[in-house]
C-alpha cells in the first residue's frame, strides 16, 4: 500500500502543477509547435517560417476537418514532405461516423501516441485514487471492440483511438492479468459472437470482476440487452462447459474453450438472477464485487442515465475522460460525481487550446472582434466552442464540440460537454 501511495501522490502533484501553471504550459507548448512547424507547407502561408504566436493568432484561420481534408489526403496517398508536421505521421485515427459523413481521417505522430499513454495512465490513476487500486484487487469486465485496420494507399493504418490502444504492446501485456476479455475476442470481426464471449468470460469469473465498463453508456445497455437475450445460453454453456457451436471464430472458440469447464455452481446462481421478474440492480447482482460502472454518461449520453441507474444496483456511474479522435486532454477529477455534475479539466500538456465564445443558440458570433480566448482567460458560465491545435498537425481546428466553464481547477478551468454543434445524428462505433 505504500508504493501505492506514493505513485498516487506523484499522480496528484503533477496534476496540481499542471493546473496551476496552465497559462504558462499553454504558451511554451504553442511555441515549441510552432518552432518544430513553421516551415510546413501548412503553416508557412501564413506565418512565412516565423515561429512567431501573435502572427499565428492573427493570421492562421480557424478551420474545421473539411478545410485541411485535402492536406491529410495527401499524406494518406503518400507524400513524405512537410506538409503539416515536421515530425513522421505513424498512422491515422479514424472518428467515429456521423450523419451523411465518412469518419475522419487524424494523423498521428509518435509523440501523439506517446501522449495517449501518459493521459490514460492518469485517467487510471485518478480512478484509482478514488475507488481503491482495483487492479490488484481483481479483474475489469469491459466490452471493448476492435473493427479490422483500414489501410491507406500509402500503406498506414487507420484506426479507432481504441482500436490503437488495443495494438498497443503495453496493453497485450496487461489484459490478461487485469481484465476478463480475452484478447482474441476484442479483436474477433464478428461483433455479436464478440460479445457473447466477452459476457461469457466476464460470468465465469463474475467473483474476480471489480469493475464493469464500455467506452459508451449505449454500448452498456447493448451488452445488457444482449444478456437478456442470451443468458440462458450462457449459463448452458458454463453448466456443461461446452461452448455454443455458432462460435465459429477460431480466435474467440480456443481461447474461450480453454478456460471453459463444466460449473453447474457456477450457472445455477446466475440462472437465478436472470430469470428474475425485474432487472432492477442486475449488473450489481451478477458481479458483487463490483466497486463502479465507467462509462461516458455526458452530453448526448445522459439520456441513458437512468436506465443505466436501473440497472446498476447503486454503483457509481463515472464519466472518467474526455477526449477524441482529434486529441486527449480532458480529465474527471472527481469521478464519484454523479453525470449530471461531471465536468472535466483540459490538462494543458496535451495540446493548444482555444475557445471561441457562442452566443445563447450555442452558434458562433458573427460580429466582428469576436477572437478566440487561450485556456486560462475562458469565463464562468459562458459556453464556448473548442479549438485545438495539436502535435499532430492539427492547428486552430474546432473539434465540434460546445463546451460551458462551470469553474477552475486551480488556474485551470473545468468544463461540462454541452453537444455537438451542427450534428443531427452521431452514431458511435
Amino acid at each position: 500500500m505504500a508504493e501505492n501511495r506514493y505513485e498516487f501522490e506523484d499522480v496528484r502533484k503533477m496534476i496540481e502543477e499542471l493546473t496551476t501553471n496552465a497559462e504558462q504550459i499553454q504558451e511554451k507548448l504553442l511555441g515549441e509547435l510552432l518552432e518544430r512547424n513553421a516551415g510546413t507547407e501548412y503553416l508557412s502561408r501564413y506565418l512565412n517560417g516565423e515561429a512567431d504566436k501573435e502572427l499565428f493568432k492573427k493570421n492562421v484561420p480557424i478551420v474545421t476537418y473539411e478545410d485541411i481534408k485535402p492536406y491529410i489526403d495527401r499524406i494518406a496517398n503518400g507524400e513524405t514532405s512537410n506538409i503539416l508536421t515536421g515530425e513522421s505521421v505513424i498512422q491515422f485515427h479514424l472518428s467515429s461516423g456521423t450523419s451523411g459523413a465518412m469518419p475522419k481521417m487524424i494523423p498521428i505522430t509518435a509523440e501523439i501516441r506517446d501522449l495517449g499513454t501518459i493521459y490514460f495512465g492518469l485517467v487510471t490513476s485518478v480512478l484509482k485514487m478514488h475507488f481503491g487500486d482495483f487492479d490488484k484487487e481483481g479483474k475489469r469486465l469491459e466490452f471493448m471492440f476492435a473493427k479490422q485496420d483500414d489501410e491507406t494507399p500509402s500503406g498506414l493504418k487507420a484506426r479507432s483511438v481504441s482500436a490503437s490502444l488495443y495494438k498497443e504492446d503495453g496493453f497485450r501485456i496487461i489484459i490478461s492479468k487485469n481484465y476478463t476479455s480475452p484478447i482474441e475476442a476484442i479483436f474477433c470481426p464478428d461483433t455479436r459472437q464478440s460479445m457473447y464471449c466477452q459476457l461469457l468470460t466476464g460470468l465465469i469469473k463474475r467473483d474476480e470482476v471489480v469493475s464493469v465498463a464500455s467506452a459508451f453508456a449505449t454500448s452498456l445497455l447493448r451488452a445488457i440487452k444482449f444478456l437478456e437475450d442470451y443468458w440462458m445460453e450462457l449459463c448452458s454453456n458454463i453448466r456443461s462447459g461446452q461452448l455454443s457451436d455458432w462460435i465459429t471464430d477460431s480466435g474467440c472458440r480456443n481461447v474461450v474453450s480453454s478456460t471453459l469447464k463444466p460449473n453447474p455452481e457456477l450457472a445455477e446462481p446466475i440462472q437465478d438472477i436472470c430469470s428474475c421478474k425485474s432487472w432492477e440492480g442486475i449488473i450489481k447482482k451478477l458481479w458483487p464485487r463490483a466497486k463502479f460502472i465507467r462509462s461516458i454518461a455526458t452530453g448526448v449520453m445522459s439520456q441513458y442515465v437512468e436506465t443505466l441507474k436501473f440497472y446498476s444496483g447503486g454503483l457509481p456511474l463515472v464519466s472518467a475522460m474526455y477526449a477524441s479522435s482529434e486529441f486527449f486532454g480532458g480529465i474527471n477529477l472527481e469521478p464519484g460525481n454523479e453525470p449530471p455534475n461531471v465536468s472535466y479539466t483540459l490538462l494543458p500538456n496535451m495540446a493548444y487550446f482555444e475557445f471561441l465564445p457562442l452566443n445563447k443558440d450555442n452558434q458562433t458570433m458573427s460580429e466582428e472582434g469576436i477572437e478566440p480566448v487561450d485556456l486560462v482567460h475562458v469565463k464562468l458560465d459562458q459556453h464556448y466552442a473548442l479549438l485545438v491545435t495539436s502535435y499532430a498537425g492539427l492547428y486552430r481546428y474546432k473539434v465540434g464540440d460546445v463546451l460551458k466553464v462551470t469553474g477552475f481547477h486551480n488556474s485551470t478551468p473545468q468544463f461540462q460537454f454541452v453537444q455537438r454543434q451542427n450534428v443531427i445524428l452521431s452514431i458511435d462505433i
